[in-house]
């Protein structure tokens, strides 16, 4: 498994052809506390960079940017009861996954993310 990052924050953890998408540990610490995720429609066709959910934290609403081509096959239905999961561990929880349709282009392995930060 391969995971890459976005420069938006995001993160797709590889495998074959279908990618779980989630957020950074960064991103959480900015957010604050998640408090609904606006999950994305199974079915739904995305392009990278393409705005793919909503989190809504204590402090705002921020957009969630997709970080692969394709369409989404599965949704972590936990997190519309329990939404600050991605609070305490962002980096181990998956939001949807994602039926790639283009390879990955554009993102970074996590030594390049961490430096850019």
């Amino acid at each position: 498994m391969l995971k890459l990052y976005s420069k938006s924050h995001e993160w797709a953890k590889i495998d074959g052809n279908v990618a779980e998408i989630g957020i950074s540990d960064f991103a959480a610490k900015e957010l604050g506390d998640v408090v609904y995720v606006e999950l994305p429609e199974v079915g739904k066709s995305v392009n990278a960079g393409d705005e793919l959910l909503e989190l809504e934290s204590v402090k705002a609403a921020s957009p969630v940017f997709s970080p692969v081509s394709g369409t989404v096959t599965e949704v972590n239905a936990e997190l519309e009861d329990e939404p600050e999961k991605l609070s305490s561990d962002a980096e181990a929880v998956w939001i949807c996954k994602i039926e790639l349709s283009a390879q990955p282009a554009g993102l970074m392995d996590e030594a390049a993310y961490r430096a850019s930060l």
